[in-house]
């Protein structure tokens, strides 16, 4: 059973946002982005804070604008209009979720499609749909489909199964894999709650994929021998035995299933931190087709 660790793979991509830095800022360029927390959630601040650190290790222009949960709709979408007008900025990201009634589609929508790197605007998902190379894809599915590359999983012709339906995951996961290229041409099948016999579809992956937010729900029943599964779940478990009380796990019962697989992933410490890599080379990638150097 082979281990697939995002770290070094994260490395990897972070390695190639300091060649394309250079050759940025040699022509006169330097990547610009802006995260938008709203209201005080612990969670939120902290991957605020990790996405701010990461700008600053790389060398970004990085810019955090923080607003209290009281803020108005109309305020909230100002926001986003000033940094669709700021030539500074190349990708704007909103830290989901939203407090309170603030109505996140809006927010979305309200990004410009060229500086949205978190790729969850209609636009970049219907360029992702259509295999046109000038959107960018959400980052946690990108950070996934990375992963499978750098270890040299094949995955044209296999059968995927992802267990989880959203637009984060799911859905644009199976549009990658889907997709014409490297880490892709694959045969998915996207499963979720209402779908019968689930373990048995599970059964007939090659590349099993967990995002559903349960921790432990893929047991041995779900995976055949042999497969690859990329465990994409982070959970909190209380741990009375743990410093803080609690441990994070993912969607997949690691010690029941990893002797099943050929390769899985960790957590924490597999899929979580290609995200904010693969943020980090969306907002490279929007600053260099900004200027027409993609």
């Amino acid at each position: 059973m082979k281990l697939i660790k995002g770290k070094p793979i994260a490395e990897a991509v972070y390695a190639e946002c300091t060649r394309e830095l250079e050759e940025l800022k040699a022509a006169g360029h330097l990547p610009g982005l802006a995260v938008v927390l709203v209201g005080d959630d612990p969670a939120s601040q902290a991957y605020v804070g990790s996405k701010e650190r990461k700008c600053k290790e790389l060398g970004f222009h990085s810019v955090k604008i923080e607003k209290s949960a009281s803020i108005s709709q109309d305020e909230l979408l100002q926001v986003i209009d000033d940094l669709n007008a700021d030539d500074s900025i190349h990708g704007i990201l909103v830290q989901l979720p939203l407090p309170g009634d603030l109505d996140e589609q809006s927010v979305i929508h309200r990004i410009d499609p060229k500086k949205d790197v978190d790729g969850l605007h209609p636009a970049n998902i219907a360029k992702l749909a259509m295999d046109e190379k000038d959107g960018f894809a959400p980052c946690t599915p990108s950070g996934c489909q990375r992963m499978l590359i750098e270890e040299g999983i094949e995955t044209s012709g296999k059968n995927v199964v992802i267990i989880g339906r959203s637009l984060l995951v799911g859905k644009t996961l199976a549009l990658l894999m889907m997709g014409k290229g490297p880490g892709g041409n694959a045969t998915v099948t996207v499963a979720h709650s209402r779908t019968k016999d689930l373990a048995k579809v599970c059964r007939e992956a090659d590349i099993l994929v967990a995002a559903i937010g349960m921790p432990h729900f893929v047991g041995p029943d779900h995976v055949k021998d042999g497969a690859v599964v990329i465990d994409v779940g982070i959970n909190r478990i209380e741990d009375a035995e743990a410093a803080k009380g609690y441990r994070l796990v993912g969607d997949v019962d690691f010690d029941a299933v990893a002797e099943r697989c050929s390769a899985i992933t960790p957590v924490p410490g597999g899929v979580g931190v290609m995200t904010i890599a693969m943020l980090m080379a969306n907002t490279v990638r929007a600053c260099k087709l900004r200027h027409g150097l993609l």
